[in-house]
């Protein structure tokens, strides 16, 4: 017979617990399926029946949970699922970690945080390295807390303007085709980059901000031939450039920049035979000081739960030769 224990956990108030149980225990409900435990609720307070084991394991992700809200955040499906992640994997106070960090706040007046220890990473070397890579699958947040970090320069006066490129690989940098003028025939590519913008500063900054040409967002095509001083240059989709583009890009780095270029390598979309400008940067420019690169994975992702499983499941595929 397996041997079971107790735990008990004393909840701030009911504010906390309705934070942690979740709308209708989804995440009490969560919790109990993932550890293998019973939570039972008596007052203010919470008893754990498990295994040794799985009873530890819990008491760890309940104390994490309720100290990141004391630190003002809100608890989500994501927070829970990460915390329990990291209890299973012996990774001590992961979240608590996480609630002390603020990267920024928005126009909004909300606290934009690194929501895992890769991102926290991520932000810890942007800060240190003058050029970095972020790789990883899409949700991991590699563009956006670039725009975040970006901005942050810009207001800290480390720099006196933002770059924000990307290729416009699906017309092969040949833009004719589609209707409009200029603008609006690069515009669809370079969307997200103004989402990003839109939610950290809000529409009327960042659109004041790019009348007075203190942000630039434009195509890869248009960096040629440029020198960028004191200025954060972010290259993003990047595993979509070519080698050439790269070597271009990278050359635009003036005194005072710093640059981020963001890709997900297993999504390149070149045509065939074409060798993709991130993949051969990694292999050229890894014993480079003075450079980092960052590998993000499916357990940064902080989208909806399913893409995890959808990245893991293409991830699977791959391995198995599918």
């Amino acid at each position: 017979m397996a041997e079971h224990t107790e735990a008990r956990v004393t909840l701030d108030n009911i504010n906390a617990a309705a934070e942690i149980f979740g709308r209708h225990d989804e995440h009490l409900a969560l919790i109990e399926r993932l550890l293998g435990v019973r939570v039972v609720a008596r007052g203010d307070e919470l008893v754990i029946l498990g295994s040794p084991e799985q009873v530890a394991q819990a008491r760890d992700v309940f104390d994490q949970l309720q100290e990141y809200y004391r630190a003002g955040n809100r608890l989500t499906r994501h927070e829970i699922n990460y915390a329990i992640r990291a209890a299973r994997a012996g990774i001590n106070d992961a979240l608590t970690h996480l609630a002390r960090e603020v990267a920024l706040v928005n126009a909004r007046g909300r606290q934009i945080k690194p929501r895992t220890l890769g991102q926290q990473q991520y932000i810890e070397i942007i800060r240190k390295y003058d050029i970095v890579f972020a790789i990883g699958p899409a949700g991991t947040g590699k563009t956006y807390l670039a725009v975040v970090m970006a901005i942050r320069a810009l207001r800290d006066r480390e720099v006196q303007r933002l770059v924000l490129t990307r290729p416009a690989v699906e017309a092969g940098e040949k833009l004719g085709f589609l209707p409009g003028d200029l603008q609006e025939k690069v515009d669809p590519y370079l969307r997200p980059l103004y989402d990003g913008l839109y939610d950290v500063l809000g529409p009327e900054t960042t659109q004041k901000y790019l009348e007075r040409h203190i942000i630039e967002i434009a195509p890869l095509a248009y960096m040629r031939g440029r020198t960028l001083d004191d200025a954060f240059i972010i290259l993003d989709e990047a595993q979509n450039t070519t080698d050439q583009q790269m070597k271009m890009f990278l050359t635009r780095l003036g005194f005072g920049s710093k640059a981020v270029i963001t890709g997900d390598i297993t999504q390149i979309d070149l045509p065939p035979g074409r060798v993709s400008g991130l993949v051969h940067a990694r292999q050229v420019l890894s014993g480079v000081q003075g450079i980092a690169f960052h590998h993000l994975s499916g357990e940064d992702i902080v989208r909806h739960p399913l893409v995890q499983e959808i990245v893991r499941a293409y991830e699977t595929n791959d391995e198995a030769g599918l």
